[in-house]
């Protein structure tokens, strides 16, 4: 019986766990949310900065500007990498104060953003590769990078960003509840999801506001210790009693 509440609280196995203690603690949250944000921020001022007034004939003309977007859109994968270990460690962190439904919703809306990115990205660098080849010269060629492009920014601009709302607006929430961060962070996540919710499609550059928010969120979590006194854990009555 008691293997089986410990186990149901979370603890691991007897057997030993999986992941070591340090990768587990609010440390590592914070420096994988800072490595997100970061990596995030670069790549999308690279990308949106190699794009701007960009057509298939000027990068064909312009191997620089190539080289910069290609080197944007690298960072992409290591960013949700970190931004994955960033959602893993903080539902972690939550522990037995979990609540069902906004974990689900902070977990998958997590999810769906990384692989929205990734899909954005790919895309991007579809597109990228097909400048370089002569039929991008072509009317069906330009037909190709116009779809491509207007489905990249729909992608991302709008389906990624409603999750990075949905996902802000939970952790906010969780923040909230739970009283483990500074109630001015959930209140900043909360105007910031607005902002995504609202703006991100018109104003693309309103984008870097989630992984800005993310870094505010890290550094807190890295700079304010664990306000364990905040959260009253369930007691669980004894069996028999």
């Amino acid at each position: 019986m008691t293997d089986a509440v410990t186990q149901a609280r979370g603890a691991p196995p007897a057997g030993g766990v999986l992941t070591a203690p340090r990768w587990r603690t609010r440390r590592s949250a914070a420096v994988a949310g800072i490595l997100f944000a970061l990596l995030l921020m670069v790549g999308l001022v690279i990308v949106r900065s190699a794009l701007s007034e960009a057509t298939p004939s000027v990068l064909a003309a312009d191997p620089g500007r190539r080289r910069l977007l290609q080197a944007g859109l690298n960072l992409v994968p290591f960013a949700g990498i970190a931004f994955l270990w960033f959602v893993g460690v903080v539902r972690d962190q939550i522990g037995v104060v979990e609540d069902r439904l906004f974990s689900t919703v902070f977990l998958g809306s997590g999810i769906l953003f990384v692989a929205m990115l990734f899909l954005g990205a790919a895309l991007s660098a579809g597109l990228l590769q097909h400048v370089g080849a002569s039929a991008a010269q072509t009317q069906s060629g330009l037909e190709l990078w116009d779809y491509g492009r207007d489905a990249t920014r729909v992608l991302v601009s709008v389906y990624a960003m409603r999750m990075a709302a949905v996902f802000t607006l939970s952790v906010s929430t969780l923040a909230m509840r739970t009283r483990a961060l500074p109630r001015w962070v959930a209140i900043l996540g909360y105007v910031e999801a607005l902002a995504l919710l609202l703006v991100a499609t018109d104003n693309q550059w309103v984008q870097l506001a989630f992984p800005a928010w993310v870094l505010v969120l890290s550094i807190t979590i890295l700079l304010v210790p664990p306000a364990a006194a905040r959260i009253a854990a369930p007691v669980t009555a004894p069996d028999g009693g």
